[in-house]
């Protein structure tokens, strides 16, 4: 068997945030783990890989499944009960990763809902939070799992205990263990809900420094072309962070949080406006895990200010669209009014460390700034802060290399004065101009008629493993959800045959049905916008982008997925392919420029295209067109037969025709969709119009003449 090395954590080039971040929780668990965002390439696997190895080994209990210290066994361990003081066997620290495809059986484990009902025994097969307990457990792209998947995560992380229920036979068990979720925000942000359990949070960034991002490839290349001889020379340095890990976590019982210090923690987290107290206990507990780090024996304003770093960003969002992030200036200012004079922290020379590493810098050729013992020159035959170890991994320096990105809004610039209605973007009278946004308001539900089998979300009906019994079903696997009345009904006739003599029923396994469930999934949103000229007359693209906004902040409360498709000028483009990020969709939105010509066939069939596209990488999921415009069509492309190409799929037009002479050209567009047509000034009504779909089609309303809400007969466009 060949073993596999993994990429040492010390030789990880700067990343010290991170570093720092993921060994306060690898002392103290209490800290309540760490969520790692940043771009892809960035050595946010290959950090928490390298971290399980430092963490000390484990005595365990032999044969049990669930980790148990033989010290201190659990009593309701369900492979137990244990003898305590019986000798045990040590292991290294489990890391434990959970794909994100994985179930919630696979998570908390399984009963055999079967072999308890007709067998009497409790038959349960452990998940991966109980391989985790006492290790690591890594969820990579943790935004793109499952929302009731990531709460049962966080609950047992934060109660130290899995519990799985199973039509009242009920198991539970030990489950501690350092939670790591990575995630790439252009993929989607996690609820401000589920970002809050997260105990400390770090933005990864690649170094636009040539000779760091240079140092990080020769390291990379030295550790591909000889891993085991890359990993021994840096086996000192390794060494050396494992005990102190070790010190720390033995240390920590011991350390004191001072009144005045604990004070300071709820000034400052008061002072931020954090929601709830967790951002309190959090930076508390981690003060605390940062001077056991750094050998003291009480909390100093150092301390806190570590702690504070990292544990407050992601708890300050205040919209869906804001980015984590914390101002430091007032944090300081706070700090230091707060801190007292009698501050022990003020003359420690630990503190110029950013990483709390150690005082003495690591080995002889190292300074303040080689965090943890390793230094960033480090021995010759480096390695990156890359992909993994020599598993197979490939290199963080593939993706390390991207610029800024241009579609973020620095990158466009700053949105124009709303009192202005639009800003230019060149000169001359064919000059294209970039409206400004106003807040978003609060939209009504729009839904896909029928009933879907998509992704768990909160728009559209669908047949979902959560939500309302509908029915119950015979099983096609391993009962999963036992309808126990269903079941009941199976098993009555047959009882006498079967030569029931007592109380209960005599069960076989035919008789066993599942519930059939009813819940909401997520839909694919396709804006297709109108960007001409027509549209920026009278300010109204101000009002277009602000609706569109506030129908994206719908599709982030909703789970969706979005796409965003402009037609201006001589063709359609993709603005923003189908993904979970509506950050990047807003970023882009508040960006979009208008001018020129009006092809709207063009933008149709783009949207055609993309639709198809989308529909062989995800079937399961629907998706609904949201067509933006006022009907005009002045450039080239037949608009009939674009049209023809949006056959079938759920559609909303937003006439956006404005002035006393209308000539109702959205009107005649929606028709032809069988689309739901609402007027642009009305939208706050769209409720209204489009929750009552139905799967025979969908009708138009000429919102001038006719109830919205009513029913019409189907008209052939004119």
């Amino acid at each position: 068997m060949t073993l596999i090395v993994t990429y040492p954590f010390s030789a990880v080039v700067g990343l010290h945030d991170l570093k720092l971040a993921l060994v306060l929780n690898a002392v103290s668990p209490r800290v309540g783990g760490v969520l790692v965002r940043g771009e892809k390439g960035t050595a946010k696997s290959t950090i928490v890989r390298a971290l399980s190895a430092q963490l000390p080994a484990v005595d365990v209990v032999p044969g049990c499944r669930f980790a148990c210290d033989p010290a201190a066994p659990a009593p309701d361990c369900p492979d137990g009960p244990h003898d305590a003081g019986a000798e045990g066997v040590s292991r290294a620290a489990a890391l434990v990763e959970l794909p994100v495809g994985a179930s919630e059986d696979r998570l908390v484990g399984s009963l055999d809902v079967e072999r308890a009902l007709t067998e009497g025994v409790k038959a349960f097969e452990p998940g991966l939070l109980a391989a985790a307990h006492r290790g690591v457990l890594y969820v990579d792209e943790v935004n793109l799992l499952h929302d009731h998947l990531v709460d049962l995560l966080l609950d047992a992380a934060a109660l130290g205990t899995c519990y799985v229920e199973r039509e009242s036979v009920s198991v539970r068990h030990a489950a501690r263990f350092l939670l790591v979720g990575t995630m790439n925000p252009e993929e989607g942000e996690l609820r401000p809900q589920l970002l809050d359990r997260f105990g400390l949070t770090v933005e990864v960034k690649a170094s636009r420094d040539p000779a760091e991002r240079a140092e990080v490839v020769r390291r990379r290349l030295a550790f591909d072309a000889d891993a085991k001889g890359f990993a021994a020379r840096w086996a000192d340095e390794e060494a050396l962070l494992a005990r102190r890990i070790a010190d720390a976590r033995a240390r920590v019982a011991g350390v004191r949080l001072p009144d005045a210090r604990l004070r300071q923690i709820a000034t400052v987290c008061a002072a931020f406006e954090v929601d709830g107290l967790r951002a309190d206990l959090v930076t508390a507990n981690a003060a605390i895990a940062h001077a056991a780090w750094q050998g003291r024996d009480s909390v100093t304003t150092e301390d806190v200010r570590a702690a504070a770093r990292l544990s407050l960003p992601h708890r300050r969002r205040r919209d869906p669209f804001d980015a984590p992030g914390l101002d430091e200036e007032p944090l300081e200012e706070m700090l230091e009014r707060t801190s007292g004079d009698d501050d022990p922290s003020d003359d420690d020379p630990s503190d110029d460390d950013p990483d709390g590493g150690p005082s003495d810098g690591g080995p002889s050729d190292g300074g303040p700034d080689r965090p943890f013992g390793a230094d960033d020159g480090g021995p010759s035959a480096g390695g990156e802060a890359g992909q993994s170890g020599a598993a197979g991994q490939s290199g963080a320096a593939e993706g390390a290399a991207g610029g800024d990105r241009g579609d973020s809004p620095a990158a466009g610039g700053r949105p124009a004065d709303p009192a202005d209605g639009s800003a230019d973007a060149g000169d001359g009278d064919g000059a294209l101009r970039v409206a400004a946004v106003a807040r978003p308001y609060r939209v009504p539900l729009l839904e896909v008629p029928g009933v879907g089998e998509g992704a768990a979300g909160r728009r559209s009906r669908s047949r979902t493993s959560q939500g309302r019994a509908t029915g119950a079903r015979r099983p096609s696997g391993q009962v999963r959800d036992l309808h126990v009345a269903a079941t009941m009904r199976a098993a009555a006739p047959y009882q006498r045959e079967r030569g029931r003599s007592g109380p209960g029923l005599v069960l076989r396994g035919d008789d066993l049905r599942e519930v059939v469930r009813e819940g909401r999934e997520g839909n694919l949103v396709l804006f297709v916008v109108d960007a001409s000229g027509s549209m920026a007359a009278r300010k109204r693209m101000t009002a277009v982008k602000t609706a569109v906004l506030s129908l994206l902040l719908d599709a982030y409360q909703r789970r969706d997925k979005v796409g965003l498709v402009t037609f201006r000028g001589a063709g359609a483009e993709v603005a923003l392919p189908p993904t979970s990020s509506v950050e990047v969709g807003a970023a882009r939105l508040r960006t979009l420029a208008t001018g020129g010509r009006t092809p709207l066939a063009a933008g149709l069939a783009r949207a055609a295209e993309v639709l198809r596209v989308e529909r062989l990488r995800d079937p399961a999921r629907r998706p609904l067109l949201v067509l933006v415009t006022d009907g005009r069509a002045t450039a080239g492309g037949d608009v009939e037969r674009a049209a023809a190409l949006l056959d079938g799929t759920a559609a909303v037009v937003v006439d956006c025709e404005s002035g006393p002479v209308r000539l109702g050209l959205a009107v005649r567009l929606a028709a032809r969709l069988r689309a739901r047509l609402v007027p642009l000034d009305s939208l706050t009504d769209l409720g209204s119009v489009v929750h009552d779909h139905r799967t025979h089609g969908h009708r138009t309303h000429d919102h001038r003449t006719q109830n919205l809400t009513r029913p019409q007969s189907r008209r052939k466009a004119g």
